[in-house]
């Protein structure tokens, strides 16, 4: 992927909002006693549940068929460590995904960064595990990128041309470059771009490489997966912009499994031997590390702030 240093812009992320805690922001129906800003588990054991089979899910892609193999040798060792039946389920959207959880039909799944906070506040979720890289929180960066054939060489020329986004949820697909165009830029993307929703990272990547958009925002560790799949070329693209890192797709379950079980799922993770396919899919990861949402999605929650996005549910 080409970058021409005097275009490439780094941001500092946590400039857009104060960075003090924000409040809970948790649907009407679960309370939050401890001011982890997540759910608390029911103290009646009777408004818990125990599946017999569980639901997982992978944050929503171009290929769910695809994704449902990669994640096949996770979904045995799930299993084996949970004495459970477990199911993939392929969900098309991010709002499809909290909405299934919120209505029982989703236990367990992996929720890309910008909908943890609303699989967190609007469906219950307790994210346990990211990935990891050498001991560490994987992460990523927003980019935005365009086609090295293209007449835009800088963030200056992007007025009045089509960028595409992911959906309204997603982080690095719009709520991070919507902040940051508007704070940086003074872009606003509802009048100074023509916007699109392409649905996905991996069609708006496509889009580009096609020349069906003429920008898009991106996480950089999908555009590096397809290159590695052979999928795309990274030289068939020029980077406009790039942002500080974030953390990655956060896994968890909904808040009112039994203690036992939430506790098995957590081991599980945790207790994945790394290789397979995953190992293959992500080659920059090397096992699930333990993560802290309110202090890892401190600066999820403040760009949302920012984006003017309360991360209420309807």
């Amino acid at each position: 992927m080409q970058t021409s240093r005097s275009f490439l812009t780094t941001v500092a992320v946590a400039a857009l909002v104060a960075p003090a805690a924000l409040a809970s922001q948790l649907d009407d129906r679960f309370t939050d006693t401890t001011g982890d800003l997540l759910a608390d588990s029911p103290t009646d054991p009777s408004e818990m549940i125990d599946p017999a089979t569980l639901i997982f899910t992978y944050a929503p892609v171009e290929d769910p068929a695809q994704y449902a193999a990669i994640w096949d040798e996770f979904i045995e060792h799930l299993s084996e460590v949970t004495g459970r039946e477990v199911r993939y389920f392929s969900v098309n959207s991010y709002a499809a995904m909290v909405e299934a959880m919120r209505a029982g039909r989703l236990h367990v799944g992996g929720f890309a960064t910008g909908s943890v906070p609303l699989g967190v506040n609007c469906a219950g979720l307790h994210p346990y595990v990211t990935m990891s890289d050498e001991g560490v929180i994987r992460g990523y960066e927003m980019e935005i990128i365009t086609h090295v054939d293209s007449d835009i060489m800088s963030m200056d020329d992007i007025h009045g041309r089509q960028m595409a986004f992911v959906n309204p949820a997603s982080n690095s697909g719009f709520r991070a470059p919507s902040a940051l165009l508007a704070s940086e830029f003074g872009i606003d993307v509802e009048t100074d771009l023509q916007t699109a929703f392409s649905g996905g990272h991996d069609a708006s990547i496509l889009g580009v490489a096609n020349r069906d958009y003429d920008l898009a925002a991106i996480a950089n560790s999908v555009v590096g997966r397809m290159a590695d799949r052979g999928v795309v070329d990274l030289d068939d693209f020029r980077v406009l912009y790039r942002s500080e890192t974030f953390p990655t797709t956060a896994y968890g379950a909904v808040y009112n499994l039994t203690p036992e079980l939430r506790d098995s799922i957590k081991e599980a993770f945790l207790t994945f031997e790394w290789g397979g396919a995953l190992a293959e899919e992500f080659g920059d990861a090397d096992g699930f590390i333990e993560i802290d949402y309110q202090e890892h999605w401190d600066i999820i929650r403040r760009i949302a702030a920012q984006a003017g996005d309360t991360l209420e549910c309807s």
